[in-house]
């Protein structure tokens, strides 16, 4: 009987946690990165947050204020859209890049929402923990994808573990990878460094199996941070490291014993020291060709760039006519390469140099206001930071940012990372 009430209590709490959760503003700036394993269904999400925002703005017409986060993020997104913009009039694609610069106009009240109702620190820390929670629902379910072969989503691919997010949908492992901090900061506060050590473990598996090698750099890059945030000293840092690096060379041997797709892409990854172009080109999938031809694409329109989103159709323009990318036809019938698969190669190819300067204009303006928020704030915004970090650090490969799912999830962690870092200079909303 103790037994029954105990679960009849549990449940009841449970019960009452979840309507809690669904009158709290912030579920529907967190249905973004709840539904982002299916799709465009992520942009539920944004458009909850535009439609509650103008309903707000309604209500409070007079009394409504500009929180200050949402100045910062404008500045931000103001680099992004403008490169957009700029490259728009002389794109290869024109109507292409006309619709993605209407759909970049979305990221603007989906920010100034989050500005808006991150506005105390337990909403904030609450937002964490809810994103966390998703990431422990992906996480337990690519293991039994591992065991069984099935998921939530379904079968994996036959080369990689690909979870609830499905066998079409190969973002699993970047996206674990790059909103793995908060997980380890709600682990971290639970239950301290133990925690924080289970947690990595528990990620590191489906990290791996996932197949993706800029999510293995990422998740290391995540190792690294977390590490020289929680060690005393330096020598406590480096054992931390090597800790680490035990632990990933043993989790990498029984992948590699255990998992065929794990080890074709470890092979392939070691194609790399052989020292020669071709071997080079095979770890890296073929991505030099892509990076040879975005180069000519940008000597060929070096302020402007092809256009935003326009790189697929002017990658047959500047590729050889026997590219493995216009034959393999990646993005469609004859199209070729969909992106160029490194953050800073797809703003000179699809912006230009202009568009270049405008993001390092941005970057410029979010170092600043990093420095100049106080130290409580970046101990506050450390877990969207880190992972803001590890999504653009640019000596890796990438998804491409002014895609329509990638995009939404970097317009995301601005917006949030804005919050976080002005919080204490908002006033309280009640």
């Amino acid at each position: 009987m103790r037994a029954v009430a105990w679960t009849a209590s549990r449940m009841i709490t449970l019960v009452d946690r979840m309507k809690a959760a669904l009158r709290s503003p912030l579920w529907p700036f967190w249905l973004v990165v709840a539904l982002l394993p299916f799709g465009r269904s992520s942009e539920l999400g944004t458009l909850l947050c535009t439609l509650v925002l103008a309903a707000d703005f309604v209500r409070r017409r007079r009394a409504w204020a500009w929180p200050r986060g949402a100045s910062l993020l404008l500045a931000l997104l103001a680099g992004y859209f403008l490169a957009a913009l700029a490259s728009a009039p002389h794109s290869l694609a024109p109507g292409k890049s006309w619709g993605t610069v209407a759909a970049l106009l979305r990221y603007l009240p989906l920010g100034v929402y989050a500005c808006l109702v991150v506005d105390r620190e337990s909403r904030l820390a609450a937002l964490y923990v809810a994103v966390a929670a998703v990431l422990a629902l992906w996480v337990g379910d690519a293991w039994v994808q591992g065991f069984t072969g099935w998921s939530l989503g379904g079968p994996a691919q036959p080369d990689r573990l690909t979870g609830i997010f499905g066998a079409s949908n190969p973002k699993f492992g970047p996206t674990l990878a790059v909103l793995s901090p908060f997980a380890l900061w709600a682990a971290q506060r639970r239950w301290g460094r133990p925690g924080l050590a289970v947690a990595w473990l528990l990620m590191l598996g489906p990290v791996l199996l996932a197949g993706s090698r800029a999510a293995w750099l990422c998740y290391g890059l995540v190792a690294l941070a977390c590490a020289w945030r929680v060690a005393p000293s330096r020598q406590r840092f480096v054992a931390y490291l090597g800790a680490a690096a035990l632990a990933l060379a043993l989790a990498a041997a029984v992948a590699w014993q255990t998992s065929a797709p794990f080890e074709a892409r470890m092979a392939r990854t070691l194609d790399a020291l052989q020292g020669t172009r071709s071997g080079l080109d095979a770890a890296l999938t073929g991505r030099l060709d892509i990076w040879h031809d975005s180069l000519k694409m940008i000597a060929a329109h070096p302020w402007t760039g092809v256009g935003v989103r326009a790189f697929r159709y002017a990658y047959p323009r500047f590729a050889p006519t026997q590219d493995h990318f216009l034959i393999a036809e990646p993005c469609g019938a004859g199209q070729g390469a969909c992106h160029a698969h490194q953050i800073v190669l797809e703003i000179l190819t699809e912006t230009g140099a202009l568009g270049l300067v405008l993001w390092l204009v941005a970057l410029a303006i979010a170092v600043r206001a990093w420095r100049r928020a106080g130290a409580q704030a970046r101990e506050r915004a450390w877990p969207v930071t880190l992972a803001l970090g590890v999504m653009v650090f640019p000596f890796n490969t990438h998804l491409a940012f002014y895609s329509a799912w990638w995009g939404l999830l970097f317009a995301w962690l601005l917006a949030l990372w804005c919050a976080a870092l002005k919080l204490a200079q908002q006033p309280t909303r009640e």
